[in-house]
């Protein structure tokens, strides 16, 4: 996918049988951004209709982040893009970013990954219509 202009809107494709992206989805829908972000279940029926091209199987190994103008991150990268995109975490974005803040970054993508791991359900996957919600679904209080 092409990887040019300005970032106006993120769509975060995130694992809805793991409760850690799903509590995750629920704290970004909690924070204040600065540009829209869509949450929807990776390897969706929606997912696959938004982004044809995408290689819906990996989306559901790690984060993938996906621009309006057909940017794409994965991975630590989309774990800064998603703080980037917040009021309260776009300095700690910026430094996470650099040379400096990226093994921390890297460590955190790590530890998350090993225990979405241990944790993630084993039930039917997120591509059949009904089991997860998308960014409509309302965030608990």
């Amino acid at each position: 996918m092409a990887t040019t202009g300005a970032v106006r809107h993120l769509t975060v494709l995130y694992d809805a049988d793991c409760p850690l992206c799903v509590h995750i989805r629920h704290w970004l829908l909690a924070q204040r951004r600065l540009l829209p972000i869509a949450l929807v279940p990776a390897a969706s029926w929606e997912a696959r209709r938004r982004f044809p091209r995408l290689d819906h199987a990996s989306t559901l190994r790690e984060i993938t982040v996906v621009g309006d103008s057909g940017q794409v991150w994965t991975g630590t990268d989309a774990f800064i893009v998603c703080l980037w995109a917040l009021v309260e975490h776009r300095p700690k974005a910026n430094w996470l970013a650099t040379p400096a803040g990226r093994p921390f970054a890297r460590a955190a993508m790590f530890t998350a990954s090993a225990w979405r791991q241990a944790v993630r359900t084993e039930g039917p996957p997120a591509a059949v219509e009904g089991l997860a919600c998308d960014d409509q679904c309302s965030v608990p209080r």
